[in-house]
């Protein structure tokens, strides 16, 4: 089967997670992705941890379904060869601050002469234009000036981020959506002129939040964190099993929250007058997660989740990553995936999402070695000697 974005090319010459994760997304459904690195020490997400035998796992994940050269943008010789690439591709997906790539010769109208249909994917923390468009760009910022983090706690505590940089994902998801849209206007009007997409991954993790605006707008309500609890729904929160395990449960409507009391033998609650909606139920929330909590903590936590589960109430346990490779339904459907590795045989990745009926994306390797397709590239595909290789390698350039 031909997969879906077979045949379309992508030059990814971002950095750390945001960029390369829309770029891996495009590779999963079959586009042909380069991505290009500082010669020397790469990307910087190569440093970042865990690690084994000196790799990057983290690396190996974001980069995916990719071929690595390395080339030294900063150089005019760089620049040079950059310029005799990027007319063989559809898609160019950078990350840089905004400006830096004009001051390399780059800008998007010298692109377009080389590629007049080259779909331009920038990627920055707050957008090309305003006041805080030469800030840094790093997850925790975003994060921080969209309001996640601020609501990311209980009441009461510090704010907290997430244990991963979420936003950055989050960031590379609407890049991914913004170069198919761009693609679709181009099949729409053959021959129209290539786009340039200004992704802000602040405005993404706010598209994310969506209810936070409209809440103050019209409310003038400042969104305050809840902890485990619910700002929508009661009872809801994280409760303990009599094992010591951790569970999240919401009684998420109506019907939810009567399967739970028929469940548990309490009838009387669906009667209760304080509890028959749910804005009644959120004004007795504590009242209602103490109930919940002692029925919880009462039982083993695989019996709790089976019960609730099997009842059709939302309940779900908190897995780490052992639990997550180790659940039967994630076993089932094959939602972590192995792929072959150059350094370590293969490795578990997630599976491509979303998985189309005739036309499934594939996992065909883990992110590559620094350059690992330098000679492919630079020989290959532009006709560069091995002398003139090795010339720009003593360079620096490659």
């Amino acid at each position: 089967m031909t997969a879906p974005l077979e045949g379309l090319k992508v030059l990814d010459i971002s950095n750390v997670i945001a960029g390369p994760f829309a770029a891996a997304l495009l590779g999963d459904f079959g586009a042909e992705v380069l991505k290009v690195e500082l010669p020397g020490g790469g990307d910087a997400l190569r440093s970042f941890p865990p690690h084994k035998d000196g790799k990057p796992l983290l690396w190996k994940a974001v980069n995916r379904n990719k071929r690595a050269v390395t080339l030294d943008l900063r150089k005019p010789a760089g620049q040079a060869l950059f310029k005799r690439l990027a007319p063989r591709f559809d898609v160019l997906i950078e990350n840089y601050r905004p400006g830096t790539l004009e001051r390399w010769g780059l800008d998007r109208d010298t692109l377009w002469r080389l590629q007049p249909g080259l779909v331009i994917l920038r990627v920055t923390g707050f957008g090309q234009t305003g006041p805080y468009r030469g800030y840094a760009g790093f997850a925790r910022l975003f994060e921080a000036y969209s309001g996640l983090t601020y609501i990311t706690r209980a009441p009461g505590d510090p704010p907290m981020h997430p244990g991963y940089p979420i936003g950055d994902p989050i960031g590379g998801v609407f890049g991914a959506f913004g170069v198919l849209a761009a693609l679709l206007h181009q099949r729409k009007n053959p021959g129209s002129a290539g786009q340039e997409i200004d992704l802000s991954c602040t405005e993404a993790l706010m598209r994310m939040l969506e209810v936070l605006p409209i809440e103050y707008d019209q409310l003038g309500q400042v969104h305050e964190p809840v902890g485990n609890g619910s700002p929508y729904v009661a009872p809801a929160g994280m409760f303990r099993s009599g094992d010591g395990e951790w569970v999240t449960f919401a009684a998420a409507t109506q019907n939810v929250f009567e399967r739970f009391c028929t469940l548990i033998g309490r009838g009387d609650l669906i009667s209760d007058a304080r509890y028959a909606t749910n804005p009644l139920r959120m004004k007795h929330a504590d009242d209602l997660n103490a109930i919940v909590a002692r029925w919880i903590g009462a039982r083993p936590y695989r019996d709790a989740i089976r019960q609730l589960s099997e009842a059709g109430v939302s309940v779900a346990p908190v897995y780490s990553n052992r639990e997550v490779m180790e659940d039967p339904h994630v076993i089932a459907r094959d939602a972590i995936v192995r792929v072959q590795d150059e350094d370590f045989g293969s490795v578990a990745v997630p599976c491509v999402v979303p998985r189309l009926s005739a036309t499934p994306g594939e996992v065909r390797s883990s992110g590559p070695a620094a350059g690992a397709h330098n000679a492919e590239v630079y020989g290959g595909w532009l006709g560069l000697s091995e002398a003139e290789q090795t010339e720009l390698r003593s360079a620096g350039v490659i």
